[in-house]
């Protein structure tokens, strides 16, 4: 599916949402593709969510030399934007009000976005299902991507990314294991 998205660009309409647990390469994959684009010639920028927020976040300091849309302004207007790990920070309303305007200021310039994310649709209930020791039902919410970055930017992503799930085992665990073994 990246490998597609790659070759087509910029004939292709749809940035990428890249859905899966930590440790399967979905980093490694939007990189690969920024990469990719970047030496064809294209404008491209990757930005990690929660140093990005950090970074506004920083600018509101008197002392700072940066300013919230100064900070903002690349991640914007960059022909190409890997945003790793979409939903990583809490959604304060800040936190919601900044993703609405970095993925409105992108979707309103059709501008091509990768995203990242840890976070799926609905949380698959873990099999089998832990109980108490009476016997209840042990019930586990974890967050949707909507959760993390609202419904209506999640709506918005609908529109503006085609969603690829990854399904690998964890790259990091299994290397470690792989080193433990060779030990």
């Amino acid at each position: 599916m990246t490998q597609g998205f790659v070759r087509d660009y910029p004939a292709t309409e749809k940035g990428l949402l890249l859905m899966g647990p930590s440790g399967v390469g979905k980093t490694h994959l939007a990189v690969a593709a920024l990469k990719e684009l970047i030496r064809r010639g294209h404008n491209g920028l990757f930005c990690d969510y929660r140093e990005l927020l950090k970074e506004i976040q920083a600018s509101y300091n008197p002392a700072s030399e940066s300013t919230e849309m100064g900070v903002l302004e690349p991640v914007r207007t960059a022909e190409i934007l890997v945003l790793d790990d979409l939903g990583a920070s809490k959604p304060s309303a800040w936190v919601l009000d900044i993703i609405g305007l970095v993925l409105n200021a992108r979707y309103n310039e059709k501008r091509m976005t990768i995203l990242t994310t840890n976070y799926f649709e609905e949380t698959a209930t873990p099999e089998p299902v832990p109980r108490l020791p009476g016997g209840q039902r042990v019930v586990v919410k974890e967050d949707t991507l909507a959760d993390r970055i609202g419904a209506r930017m999640r709506s918005r992503l609908y529109e503006m990314c085609r969603t690829v799930e990854v399904h690998a085992p964890d790259f990091r665990r299994e290397a470690r294991q792989a080193g433990r073994a060779r030990a």
